[in-house]
This record gives structure tokens, C-alpha cells and sequence, in this order.
């Protein structure tokens, strides 16, 4: 049968989320197309005659572009069976079902696709998506992985680089070697799908994947595993593997301060495989944001890990959810002194410092007191919970400080341009007029290697801006602030 996969944005990654599934798919004899509507516009033909059309929904600012084309597709292609499938897609059911979606695939999604495909070539398609789903909703089978298929996709040239200190951009390909996370993190949009389980990626499918990706000009491979060291020695297995392999090609992990503690003495392997940052969503500098978050370490535990990082001269990346409803001005004051005393400007995306909680459907934070008494009703079409700060300065300086981001971006400031730019607004806003225009520091701070589209997590948008399909890069980027 005809099928169409579309992802709407993936971090500025070649999808994984449609290559995995295409490799299953065309197996068994479909007609595939994959579409990135982050690098690429509709394929009018293949939309109007397809049979299955699949969106891709890993992050909440695809899903609500993803919903944004339900009507299009239907105006185009009214027998269509829509699917949506990955993180977003069972906790935000009841309104996909509502919209006419037919089949909703969360967890380990290839062989529901498979299986849908299959019912749906022998039995036709439900295009209201009246008849009751096959396959269940969120599968945490342990699946039998098959090398992606990257075949007609968009050239890796055109996805996210890394700009290394020196000015080189290389490209970056992409792959995961696990999904799912052991942890039980409050505001994580991965917990209400695995709830503690996670699956891996057979150690020669990963590395069959990045031979292809090397073979089509990848320097560096990024690692889009939750945590990568959920399963420490599967993850140094492909790494070592891949080091002797390919001793050029560097990579970058995502992995837990707590586990960043624990493993420690792993870090050498990383540094000597070709690692060149880590990134870690440390989220807060307080500790009882981190304790309602359930994040698993303190705020020493991060002074510790940097400073270890420091010592082995590997480079982290520390993400942050700065603005939550446990903020205080004087809170964000603070982190923006760590982040000055440990010389982190240049480590810290700009945007990570605008980065407002997203409270989606399913999410631990629920189960909150605190949290419930201060939402307002779930908004459907927003995908989320929506909340006001009970100090309205501080959602105030929030949309000041993504304003000051956006604009430095455009004027090509540095990171510690902005920061300082940051810092004195800031400052301002809570009541200090002696704002500093020189930003101080004990550490030294220096050029990190980092990719042109950062990483994001648990974000709400402090609008309803969103990019249009096929938007340029540098626009698409921007807004994945929202995730």
C-alpha cells in the first residue's frame, strides 16, 4: 500500500523516527514516502494518493504542527487513515481521536505500523477512524530492530551541524542506540509512555546505521538516546566499536548528572572515544525545584560534575528549565550566577535560559498539591496545562529574556553577549538599578563545541508562534524552544 511518514521537526536531526519505521515498512513491500516538514514541503501526489498517512510526534511543537495539517491533508486525500505515533501521541488521544485520527502508536512504534499497514491492506481503511484500533496503544514490546532506512531522505548537509571552536562545521548525523529511561522524572514527557522501562537498539543496528550515515559524509553522530547511560555498557560497547572503527568521527551523549556521578570512572571512556560534549538537563540550581522535578541530584551533584569535567577536559552542556512556578527573581538571579562563577557562558544555549515548564497531559508534576491548585483546565488544542506565575514580574522577565535571545541571535552576538544582556535585565527586573554590564567570573571561560540546533526540553511557548511547514532552518530552530 501507498504510505506517507511525515515528521514535522526532530531537533534539526535527519528523523530517525521515519527512517526506523521505513526500514520495516518497505520489507514488506510498501510504497513508501518520508517527508521532514522541517527541510522540505508537502509532496502534493504522494498526499493525495496515499493510503496511510503517519506523523511523527516525538516533541509537543510537532505534534501541534502535526495537528495543524490534519484538515489540509483531509481536503487533499478524504479516504485517507491518519496515524500518529511516538511520545506525544497517547497522552494527547482523546483530542488526536477527536480530530478524526485513527490509529494512535506510543512506545515501541514499528511493529504497530507494521501491523497497521498490514490490517489496513487486507481490510481497507477506517478514514474517520470509527473501527477499534488493532494495535495497542503503547507497546513496550522488546523489539527485534532493523537497520534505518535513510534512502530518499533529505542529505544530512542539510540538518543540524557542529560548530567546533574554531569555526569547522562538520556534519552531524544522528541514531539511538535505546528509548524510554529507567528514571521517573516529574515534568518529563517520556515517563507516562515507558514509566520506567527502556529498550535497546541492537548494538550492530546502530552501528550498521552510522556506516551509512559516515558513508554519507557524517563527522560527528549525535546520540538521541533519553539517557545514554541507561544501559552503561551497551552504550560504551558501540562507542568503543565505533572509535576503532572510525578514530575521526566524534559524537555527543545526553546523560543524567545522577548517572554523570555514578559512572564515573566511564567518563575517560567517553573523552578518549571521540566524545566531544555531553549534554545534561540539569534543569535548576535550587534544590527544591529539583526535588519537585524528582531529577535525582542536587545542586552540589552539578557543581561536582563540572568540575570533574573540567579536570578530565571533557565539555558539558547544561540544559535548564529556569522558569517554573517555584521561580523566584531571586532564584533566577542565582542561576545566572553559578552559571557565571563556573565560567558557563559559552556551555549554555542562550534560549536554554528562557525555558518556561511545559505541563503536558500524563505528566508525574500531576501529582503535585501545589501543582494542581495552580492550573488552569487542560487546553486541548495547546496540548497542555496551561499555569500562571503567582508573581506576574516573573513570567514579565521570561518573556524579556526569550526577547533578548531572538534578538541577540539576529544580531550574531556571542553567548556571553547575551548572557550579559540576560543578567543586566535580570537584575533589573528585580529591583536592582545597579545593574552590572560586565559579567564576572572565578573560571575561565572558553569556545565549546556545540550543534547549531541545541536541545530543548519541557518547554511551554509564551505564545502561539510557530513556524510554518518548510520554514528555513534557522527559522525552525527557533522555536524549538517549545518542545
Amino acid at each position: 500500500m501507498k504510505i506517507v511518514l511525515i515528521s514535522t521537526y526532530e531537533l534539526g536531526r535527519q528523523p530517525f523516527g521515519l527512517a526506523s519505521p521505513a526500514a520495516w515498512l518497505r520489507a514488506r513491500g510498501h510504497q513508501l514516502t518520508c517527508l521532514d516538514l522541517a527541510r522540505e514541503t508537502l509532496d502534493d501526489t504522494a498526499i493525495r494518493t496515499a493510503e496511510l498517512i503517519a506523523f511523527y510526534v516525538p516533541m509537543h511543537t510537532a505534534t501541534r504542527l502535526a495537528v495543524a495539517l490534519i484538515n489540509p491533508i483531509r481536503e487533499a486525500n478524504s479516504d485517507v487513515h491518519i496515524c500518529f505515533y511516538g511520545l506525544y501521541a497517547p497522552v494527547n488521544e482523546e483530542y488526536l481521536r477527536g480530530l478524526g485520527v485513527g490509529t494512535i502508536l506510543g512506545g515501541e512504534f514499528e511493529s504497530g505500523l507494521e501491523s497497521l499497514a498490514k490490517r489496513l491492506s487486507q481490510n481497507g481503511s477506517d478514514s474517520n477512524g470509527n473501527a477499534v484500533q488493532a494495535e495497542p496503544v503503547i507497546s513496550l514490546a522488546r523489539q527485534k530492530f532493523q537497520v534505518p532506512d535513510r534512502v530518499g531522505m533529505t542529505p544530512l548537509a542539510n540538518y543540524a551541524r557542529v560548530i567546533m571552536p574554531d569555526g569547522e562545521h562538520r556534519i552531524a548525523g544522528s541514531t539511538e542506540a535505546s528509548r524510554g529511561c529507567k528514571h521517573l522524572c516529574r515534568h518529563c514527557p517520556i515517563v507516562p509512555v515507558y514509566n520506567g522501562a527502556f529498550r535497546v537498539v541492537e548494538r550492530d543496528v546502530v552501528l550498521q546505521d552510522i556506516r551509512q550515515q559516515v558513508a554519507a559524509g557524517a563527522k560527528h553522530i549525535t546520540f538521541g538516546d533519553p539517557d545514554f547511560f541507561n544501559g552503561p555498557s551497551h552504550a560504551l560497547s558501540i562507542v568503543e566499536a565505533m572509535h576503532r572503527e572510525f578514530p575521526e568521527l566524534t559524537y555527543d551523549v545526553t546523560i543524567k548528572i545522577e548517572h554523570l556521578l555514578k559512572l564515573d570512572a566511564q567518563l575517560t571512556n567517553l573523552r578518549d572515544t571521540g566524545c566531544l560534549f555531553v549534554t545534561s538537563a540539569v534543569e535548576s540550581v535550587n534544590d527544591t525545584v529539583l526535588e519537585k522535578f524528582d531529577k535525582g541530584h542536587t545542586r552540589a551533584d552539578f557543581l561536582a560534575v563540572v568540575t570533574r569535567f573540567r579536570d578530565l577536559g571533557l565539555t558539558l552542556l547544561p540544559t535548564f528549565v529556569p522558569f517554573t512556578p517555584w521561580t523566584t527573581l531571586e532564584g533566577y538571579l542565582d542561576l545566572l550566577d553559578v552559571i557565571a562563577e563556573q565560567g558557563l557562558f559559552e556551555n549554555v544555549a542562550p534560549v536554554q535560559l528562557a525555558i518556561r515548564l511545559l505541563i503536558p497531559a500524563g505528566s508525574r508534576l500531576l501529582e503535585l498539591p501545589d501543582v494542581g491548585a495552580m492550573l488552569e483546565p487542560f487546553d486541548s488544542a495547546a496540548l497542555m496545562f496551561p499555569w500562571r506565575h503567582e508573581d506576574a514580574r516573573v513570567d514579565a522577565l521570561c518573556r524579556s529574556v526569550s526577547d533578548l535571545v531572538q534578538r541577540g541571535e539576529t544580531l550574531k552576538l556571542t553567548r556571553t553577549e547575551i548572557f550579559s544582556h540576560i543578567q543586566r535585565a535580570a537584575r533589573v527586573a528585580s529591583g536592582n538599578k545597579e545593574a552590572l554590564s560586565v559579567v564576572s567570573s572565578s573560571k575561565p571561560s572558553k569556545a565549546v563545541p556545540f550543534l547549531d540546533e541545541p536541545w530543548y526540553c519541557c518547554a511551554e511557548p509564551m505564545s502561539d508562534q510557530f513556524v510554518s511547514i518548510g520554514a528555513p532552518k534557522k527559522q525552525a530552530a527557533k522555536t524549538e524552544q517549545f518542545v
